[in-house]
């Protein structure tokens, strides 16, 4: 299991300092991730709020839990109370019922909006008609307990490096419009274990890594 360790070493040796790297450790045992945060890991990524709830308290209280996956409305609550980051925002109900849910614990939610920049349909994302509609609002302070920390996007699954390359430098243009507005806006959530390499060098400041650290995942 001390590959996990490596694996992390690894990657933090070949990428620059200033990017965040997230641990997806979705289908990965409670074992594994305790493995990974006594290597120094501190920000997992889970893609399903079931799996979130259950793994959260067998686990050290300073772990950063990060919602990397679609997020359903009425599933919220479920994680309000102890999630760092939620990635998947993408569409203006979302926004309205994290902002309640924060509401009720007293606390303000950190969210990205999730930008469509994929070719796929399968792939979530708003436009950004939307994302200005809901940054007006922001500004407004129609939604006080959340806090919009940037944007997040997933390329198309495809061997075209240059098509996916277009897609990530795409929304890092439209994250630097925004960034030049918003002090806070700090994060910009683009690449996986396949294509981190590409994001980081299209302005990616945080990476969902799950396979290149855990290894490959056990659907079963």
């Amino acid at each position: 299991m001390n590959n996990i360790c490596q694996n992390i070493q690894k990657i933090k040796e070949s990428i620059p300092e200033d990017v965040t790297l997230v641990a997806v450790s979705k289908t990965k045992p409670v074992a594994d991730i305790q493995i990974a945060y006594d290597c120094g890991q501190r920000h997992f990524g889970e893609n399903k709020v079931q799996e979130l709830v259950n793994k959260q308290p067998q686990l050290p209280a300073d772990i950063k839990w990060h919602m990397i996956g679609h997020l359903q409305r009425n599933k919220v609550k479920y994680i309000a109370e102890f999630v760092y980051l939620i990635h998947s925002v993408d569409n203006i109900k979302l926004v309205k019922e994290i902002d309640k849910q924060a509401r009720k614990h007293d606390k303000v939610l950190n969210i990205l909006l999730q930008i469509k920049i994929a070719s796929e349909e399968t792939k979530f994302g708003m436009n950004e008609t939307l994302l200005a509609e809901i940054i007006q609002q922001y500004q407004q302070g129609i939604f006080p307990n959340i806090k919009i920390l940037g944007l997040m996007g997933m390329a198309t699954n495809t061997p075209d490096k240059q098509q996916v390359a277009n897609e990530f430098a795409t929304l890092y243009r439209l994250y630097e419009t925004y960034r030049l507005q918003f002090p806070e806006f700090q994060y910009l959530s683009m690449g996986m274990s396949g294509d981190y390499p590409i994001a980081i060098a299209n302005g990616s400041n945080l990476i969902r890594v799950g396979s290149a650290i855990f290894g490959a995942r056990d659907y079963k």
